[in-house]
């Protein structure tokens, strides 16, 4: 009988066994592939959270800062009228304390021409007391510089006069000065001593003139 041609000998058999893949497991890459695929898709997920959580915190964050914006406008506003009505009525309190005084003087000018001048004159003295009583209140102080040192810091020299006291004093007061809480408002006025002019002429130079001696 002759042989069969289909007859495959056992060692070829093993061989295109090893050729042939095993079509029944997935090759290791792809299994690698898949897992790398898994691993990018949560990461995506944790920034996608991420971002979201960023843009709430950015949207609280610019809505905040719109309602400061908004109350530091509102805020610059009320500063602006409150500094207007202080340059407009600032002073009201003052003229209230002041209006008094006014009224004083008033009645005592009324009154000069129906009393004697001795009593007009102790009346002007009392409005005057109530006026430094009123400035005290507010706080200001008048100073007297009369027999004290000449300072520029607290004085104004209007003239210098000759004087027995030493020089630099001041001997008279044109204005008195004022503070205001220790701070100066206005320099007193003053006349400032000076040293006197001898009544005597300069000396007269040593030797009598045309005496007849040699030069």
């Amino acid at each position: 009988m002759a042989p069969d041609d289909t007859h495959v000998p056992p060692e070829a058999a093993v061989e295109e066994e090893r050729a042939v893949p095993d079509q029944g497991s997935p090759p290791a890459d792809a299994e690698a592939l898949q897992r790398r695929v898994a691993l990018l898709e949560a990461q995506l997920e944790e920034s996608f959270k991420r971002a979201r959580e960023t843009g709430e915190r950015l949207k609280d964050t610019h809505e905040r800062l719109l309602r400061a914006a908004a109350e530091f406008d509102n805020f610059k506003k009320r500063a602006l009228r409150e500094k207007e009505d202080v340059q407009k009525f600032g002073v009201e309190r003052l003229l209230k304390d002041f209006l008094p005084v006014m009224g004083h003087l008033e009645r005592a000018l009324d009154h000069v021409e129906q009393h004697d001048h001795s009593q007009v004159i102790e009346g002007v003295k009392l409005v005057q007391k109530l006026f430094e009583t009123t400035l005290a209140k507010h706080g200001v102080q008048g100073f007297s510089a009369v027999g004290q040192p000449f300072d520029p810091s607290l004085h104004e020299a209007l003239m210098q006069q000759e004087s027995d006291q030493p020089a630099g004093t001041v001997v008279s007061e044109m204005a008195r000065g004022y503070k205001l809480n220790d701070r100066l408002v206005r320099p007193a006025a003053v006349v400032v001593a000076k040293a006197r002019t001898p009544a005597g002429g300069p000396p007269a130079p040593s030797g009598t003139a045309g005496d007849g001696g040699t030069a």
